[in-house]
């Protein structure tokens, strides 16, 4: 490996979920290895910041302090975020052609289409990896100019990385490949997971001698589906009244909270369900769980069912596109079950509980997602471009 390389990341933030906790842990594995890592983002909030290492050099194109400037402020949390990553474009063209990164990283549709019309107006030779994070084809099913965009935009990529199989898979149906096409599952599990989980939490219900806690995490938005989870939890508490269920997750719509509050209450389960809003860390909550519970309707690679298994915490899961499958490998490791269906998931999760899988078969399966192997194949891919010819 050449220590010389510059690893240019870019995405909108590092607020948010599964997409910037995994980039963070991806680039902190670089840096550790000595590579020079920098992290782009046009967000100047980092709520993920203080996880991010000592060692990259973190530069949003939203301040005006840096030495790339916009010129303009983003207005961000006013404009939609395509507008933003239009608006940041001039500042990211810039970056790469006074910088001139070794390779940049892509993370996410708005951050991977900016990336590759920056590199072009920049005209610099510098390789873009794009990387596919969520099944493109239903999470954009109702953004017919997304889809045209990717289509006419990530040919033109050097390579891209989807978090699933059936990811690339999907990408392929959409004619939207580049001539390097590469499955690297995320970097979920990094060097300091046990001492993650082991951090204590002040929840009462997660406290020893309490009752078993059914975990659902996530933001609270539609491609969660919560309220089947509610749902689910209902018909399950109808046999197991001892049981709770918690729900850890930032609402993107202050509404979306109470009307799953309103559903637990028309349920008759109110009392048994706790949704406290988001917190810094959901791992020590897993790894105190009984089960967790993923009902979304569509994924890229959830990172919550990794974690989970990774503490050896059993799960139930829908069988959303993508991701579930290839994690709990078509079920051995815990129930896939029909998006939607809260009467298949509640019989999911009460088999589950009543049979818990093997803890440890849950722990090696999850950790077999870890930093340090993601990070060796975005190596091996990143000297692999570094060494063909470019043309500016």
């Amino acid at each position: 490996m050449d220590l010389s390389r510059r690893i240019t990341f870019f995405l909108y933030g590092l607020s948010g979920g599964g997409v910037p906790r995994r980039t963070v842990t991806l680039a902190n594995a670089f840096a550790a290895r000595g590579d020079n890592v920098d992290m782009v983002v046009l967000d100047a909030d980092n709520p993920w910041g203080h996880e991010l290492s000592a060692d990259i050099r973190l530069i949003s194109l939203d301040d005006r302090r840096i030495r790339f400037p916009l010129g303009i402020r983003l207005h961000l949390g006013r404009a939609k975020r395509r507008r933003q990553f239009a608006a940041a474009r001039p500042a990211l063209q810039r970056y790469l052609t006074e910088e001139r990164p070794s390779v940049i990283i892509s993370a996410d549709n708005y951050a991977n289409l900016t990336a590759l019309d920056a590199r072009r107006r920049a005209r610099a030779p510098v390789p873009v990896i794009v990387t596919q994070r969520t099944h493109t084809s239903t999470y954009a099913s109702n953004k017919p100019e997304l889809i045209r965009r990717i289509r006419r935009t990530y040919p033109e990529a050097d390579a891209i990385v989807g978090v699933s199989k059936a990811i690339i898979e999907d990408l392929i149906s959409l004619d939207a490949t580049a001539e390097v096409m590469r499955t690297i599952y995320n970097p979920v599990i990094s060097d300091d997971f046990d001492a993650v989980a082991a951090r204590p939490i002040e929840h009462p219900w997660f406290q020893p001698g309490q009752p078993l806690v059914v975990l659902g995490v996530g933001r609270i938005a539609p491609q969660k589906d919560f309220p089947t989870l509610v749902r689910a939890f209902a018909r399950v508490h109808q046999d197991r009244p001892e049981l709770r269920l918690v729900i850890l997750g930032e609402a993107q719509e202050p509404a979306d909270r109470a009307a799953l509050q309103d559903l637990a209450s028309h349920l008759g389960i109110a009392e048994a369900v706790d949704i406290p809003g988001a917190v810094a860390q959901a791992i020590p909550y897993m790894a105190r769980a009984g089960l967790l519970a993923l009902t979304s309707r569509f994924e890229g690679m959830p990172g919550t069912l990794i974690e989970a298994l990774a503490c050896g915490t059993p799960v139930v899961s829908t069988n959303c596109p993508s991701g579930p499958d290839e994690v709990l490998e078509d079920g051995r490791y815990g129930p896939l079950v029909p998006v939607g269906d809260y009467e298949a998931f509640a019989q999911a999760m009460l088999a589950t509980l009543e049979r818990p899988p093997d803890r440890q078969a849950l722990v090696s399966r999850g950790r077999t997602f870890s930093a340090e192997e993601s990070r060796k194949q975005y190596s091996a891919l990143i000297d692999l471009l570094i060494s063909l010819p470019r043309q500016t």
